[in-house]
């Protein structure tokens, strides 16, 4: 079976004037793993790549150029050459702003003033002549021009708003003398503001009104102008921004890894994790890039004290194919395997396949899924990107459904159209058949569908069983017999489950009733899960044999004894909804084609394509979810007794501490 990567913890011991570059060197291989005692790093060092790369970021943003979404191939440590072509592109894109907010503001300056002049153009009398009419009373102001329809409807026939000016930001209200009061609150209400208006002010001449006029078009021209130049500019510099912005990130976090590093006034020390495969050729590459310069130790996991002890565990690296890989993020969402036991993950991509196509089985329902994996695997789908490293898997279940289909004579919920298909795969075995698996319940089918049922316990049953070998072999791998021998998913345990079933299809197939042995190897293998933690330490040798006395070694046997029963009976029973969900889409199949016969017509295909979506998304999903039920509760729950550390490379990552 598969086993955990094989690693090795290297020391490097590096020189200060080739810290850096060997820091690169790491985070662009992508294969190692720092150990897990570094320093924090202090929070005011300084660190010059990760100020320019903020302020290339401002400057990026300001000129409207797009992120970068990863590195340039030819990325690297910025060079002095770089550090003055940054200084000199962000003196030059300063300058730009600079410029265009002083014409932004001119240009707002310019227009307010014409705007609020162009509103009292039709002011032709002195303003004291209307202020001091005995009967009318005027309040002349700014307000929103969003609530000015509003404000003439509330005040009604109580006044009269005159707006000034095209743009309506300002108003002339006119009312009696005895409602001015009124007038005043319902102004307040809308936000009027008061203009303070000279007594002998009648209009702005219109000379004045022309020269504003020309000012504010010129004003508005030249920030055109400006506006056109950074566009312009960003064109013309964008290839040089965005190479600066790559190189100043992996230079910052070059930094940042440096501050944490052991370090004295000339050397610097580096410990930690590598594939043991890539350790060879990782050491001829330091030595190259040092010139020698470097001191390289490697050791053996067993050599390292921090993991004899039990303080630090070997981080797991899984290798798999592209297809096997696409199933590891289901692995570590439970938990890591422990360093140098049996790498589960494809027995994982065998049962959530075999599984899926079982509970879902319709031909064309999973050629949609295969031609979604297509898609997803070609990158022709945009709109969900963290998905196209899941392309393979909607081709796996996507053909174990298309085969399962083929079986059952679904497609896309017709149970006829596949009909010649079955007649004739069936016909080279034997006799010709509508349907090879026939699982609609009726009058005919009971049996085969109580033996499609009893298929799914068996599927059950090697699942089980294999979880259950799976954990013997990792206890034994790891050193610890008395783990593998008793308790609930050692040998003893397993040997009970699997005479339990053997006992149980003997009864069933050959009425063969139990007798005295069948107790007896019940009792024996039962006794080793009862006294599983003092036979555990009387094999490993520890002392005392009953931790906590004989009576609570008792009482944990008990519950022990107890929950083996109940699990494994709960665990078999489980693998029982593999055949209900695949009974229950032959039935959700069959309901779409007899009302799509029923309606016919373009209703038909209506009823047919919009259930046929309905079961694809909501029941693939529900499925989905059961098979990872299954896995989790079922498989991973026999071995997965504690988890280990995964190992998560150093590499560069644009987006770090943005």
């Amino acid at each position: 079976m598969a086993r955990t990567t094989e690693m090795r913890l290297i020391e490097l011991m590096i020189l200060k004037e080739d810290i850096s570059r060997v820091i690169e060197f790491l985070g662009k291989k992508g294969n190692f793993q720092f150990q897990s005692h570094m320093g924090e790093g202090s929070a005011n060092s300084a660190n010059p790549s990760k100020e320019l790369f903020d302020k290339l970021q401002l400057a990026r943003t300001y000129l409207g150029l797009p992120d970068n979404e990863s590195y340039a191939p030819d990325a690297g440590l910025p060079s002095n050459d770089d550090f003055e072509a940054a200084g000199k592109l962000l003196a030059g894109i300063d300058a730009l702003r600079q410029r265009e907010a002083a014409a932004s503001e001119n240009a707002k300056r310019v227009g307010d003033a014409y705007s609020e002049a162009l509103a009292f153009s039709n002011l032709k009398v002195p303003y004291a002549e209307l202020d001091h009419l005995s009967f009318l009373s005027l309040r002349i102001g700014k307000i929103d021009p969003a609530v000015v329809d509003e404000l003439i409807f509330d005040v009604g026939g109580r006044a009269v708003v005159v707006p000034l000016g095209e743009d309506k930001t300002r108003i002339m209200a006119a009312t009696s003398k005895k409602g001015r009061f009124a007038l005043d609150t319902e102004l307040k209400k809308y936000g009027f503001v008061p203009l303070e208006v000279a007594k002998d002010f009648k209009g702005i001449p219109d000379d004045v009104l022309a020269s504003l006029k020309v000012q504010s078009g010129e004003t508005k021209k030249l920030l055109a102008d400006i506006v056109a130049e950074r566009k312009n500019y960003a064109e013309t510099h964008c290839t040089q921004l965005r190479r600066l912005l790559g190189c100043f990130s992996i230079g910052m976090q070059v930094q940042q890894v440096q501050d944490k590093l052991e370090a004295t006034q000339l050397v610097y020390r580096i410990t930690g994790w590598i594939p043991a495969a890539d350790s060879r050729q990782m050491m001829k590459d330091l030595d190259d890039l040092t010139e020698g310069r470097i001191a390289i130790r490697l050791y053996q996991p067993g050599e390292v004290p921090s993991i004899r002890d039990g303080r630090e565990q070997v981080p797991v690296k899984l290798k798999h194919g592209k297809f096997v890989s696409s199933f590891e993020r289901l692995v570590f969402s439970y938990g890591s395997p422990l360093y140098g036991t049996i790498d589960p993950t494809p027995l994982v991509a065998f049962f959530f396949t075999l599984l899926f196509g079982i509970m879902f089985g319709d031909a064309g329902q999973g050629l949609v899924f295969v031609l979604i994996g297509i898609l997803l695997t070609a990158n022709v789908i945009k709109w969900f990107p963290a998905w196209n490293k899941f392309g393979l898997i909607f081709v796996a279940i996507g053909c174990s459904s298309t085969v399962m289909g083929v079986l059952n004579g679904e497609f896309f919920g017709n149970g006829e159209v596949l009909v010649p298909l079955s007649r004739f795969l069936s016909g080279l075995f034997g006799e010709p058949r509508d349907h090879i698996l026939h699982l609609m319940p009726s009058s005919g089918a009971i049996d085969k569908l109580f033996m499609f049922f009893a298929f799914t316990l068996a599927v059950g049953f090697i699942i089980n069983s294999i979880g259950l070998i799976i954990n013997i072999v990792n206890q034994f791998t790891l050193k610890r017999p008395g783990k593998a021998l008793f308790g609930k998913t050692g040998l003893s345990g397993a040997l009970f489950f699997w005479y339990v079933v053997f006992m149980a299809v003997r009864i069933a197939a050959f009425k063969i009733p139990p007798f005295w042995a069948d107790w007896t190897v019940i009792g024996v293998t039962l006794f080793g899960v009862f006294m599983a933690t003092p036979l555990e330490r009387l094999i490993e040798g520890e002392r005392p044999v009953f931790e906590n006395g004989f009576g609570i070694s008792v009482i944990e046997g008990a519950v022990e004894i107890l929950e083996v029963i109940s699990s494994y009976l709960s665990n078999s029973v489980s693998f029982l909804r593999v055949g209900a969900f695949a009974l229950a889409h032959a039935v959700l199949g069959f309901i779409i084609f007899t009302m799509t016969d029923l309606i016919g017509g373009a209703g038909g295909f209506a009823v047919s394509l919009f259930g046929n979506v309905i079961v694809i998304v909501l029941e693939g999903m529900i499925v989905a979810i059961q098979v990872i039920r299954l896995q989790y509760y079922e498989f991973f729950s026999k071995f997965f007794t504690e988890t280990g550390r995964e190992f998560q490379p150093f590499s560069f990552r644009y987006k770090a501490d943005k």
